[in-house]
């Protein structure tokens, strides 16, 4: 994990809101993959803060709510949230939903030579919770499970 360019080969778009840049960059340069993201000038990160729904606000954190405005705003079919009540809400909002463990699967499907569990012991390690029911499922979605 950290390797953005896998999200490069995926999507030919990635729209990355203010809002997101912020609480990513806000942990400073030792944080989980901030140089990557820094350096990634290939993503499209928004210069302004957006007007986002107070409905949006009342549920989720700034940074779930922004994605989920953006899309809406931009018309993009597709959001990355890993947070459950996000994933719920953008789904009810009417977008596609996908999260890291779906990028990873889908990159691994398409010949992106990597181990998800590899992938998936790297997040934890950064200290990204996973429940044991996600990481059973992208292991044997992967064929890793053995």
């Amino acid at each position: 994990m950290g390797d953005l360019t896998i999200l490069q080969s995926l999507y030919p778009e990635v729209l990355v809101p203010f809002e997101v840049c912020q609480e990513i960059l806000s942990g400073g340069s030792s944080n989980f993959a901030v140089a990557e993201f820094t350096a990634a000038n290939w993503l499209q990160k928004q210069p302004d803060p957006l007007n986002i729904s107070p409905l949006l606000l009342n549920s989720l954190d700034i940074g779930e709510a922004s994605v989920i405005q953006l899309a809406l705003n931009e018309n993009i079919p597709t959001v990355c949230i890993d947070e459950s009540v996000g994933r719920r809400i953008a789904r009810l909002s009417g977008l596609s939903v996908t999260g890291s463990i779906g990028i990873l699967l889908r990159a691994k499907q398409e010949g992106y030579p990597l181990s998800i569990k590899q992938s998936i012991q790297q997040m934890i390690n950064q200290g990204i919770r996973l429940s044991t029911t996600v990481i059973e499922f992208a292991l044997k979605q992967a064929g890793e499970n053995n």
